[in-house]
């Protein structure tokens, strides 16, 4: 009878395309929407108590006699709340193998899509992506909208980072 045929992988078999392998059996689920939004707003208000006195007077109203009121920011209380924001989630997710506060409260973590903790560069990524795209306003809403539509939940900065929340 003839010779079975070769193993499948053999040196003429034509590449598949890559892609990161998906969450097999003993992976945690991801987390859910509704708790990654509030655990977002506790850490927000976290970030935003932290960095009021660098930026309690970044936004003054003052009035022009020719124009009438306009509002006035300034940019280095803007890149300050951004370093901020950005220290807080990047040391704490780092430290605390992916949590944040609000992630611990909500039973929630950032992980790497393929599975496993995220490495402090991935969450370094992912925190720098989020924050440029939160001073692009529209951007930033089209990010945190992102997980309402991805099957696998993930933002923009998630993307780009390649991590998941999953439940701790």
């Amino acid at each position: 009878m003839g010779a079975p045929p070769p193993p499948p992988g053999g040196p003429y078999e034509e590449p598949q395309p890559w892609s990161p392998p998906p969450f097999g059996t003993t992976a945690p689920p991801l987390a859910g929407r509704w708790r990654r939004l509030f655990a977002g707003i506790v850490d927000g208000v976290i970030v935003a108590i932290i960095s009021s006195p660098f930026t309690y007077d970044s936004l003054r109203v003052v009035s022009n006699p020719a124009t009438g009121p306009q509002a006035t920011g300034r940019v280095g209380d803007a890149l300050a709340a951004g370093v901020i924001g950005f220290l807080y989630f990047w040391l704490l997710q780092s430290l605390w193998r992916g949590q944040t506060i609000g992630k611990k409260l909500f039973g929630m973590r950032v992980a790497r899509a393929t599975g496993g903790p995220a490495t402090s560069g991935q969450i370094a990524l992912r925190q720098f992506v989020e924050v440029v795209l939160g001073w692009l306003c529209f951007l930033g809403l089209v990010n945190l909208a992102w997980i309402l539509f991805d099957r696998r939940k993930q933002a923009l900065h998630d993307k780009a980072a390649r991590t998941v929340v999953v439940d701790a």
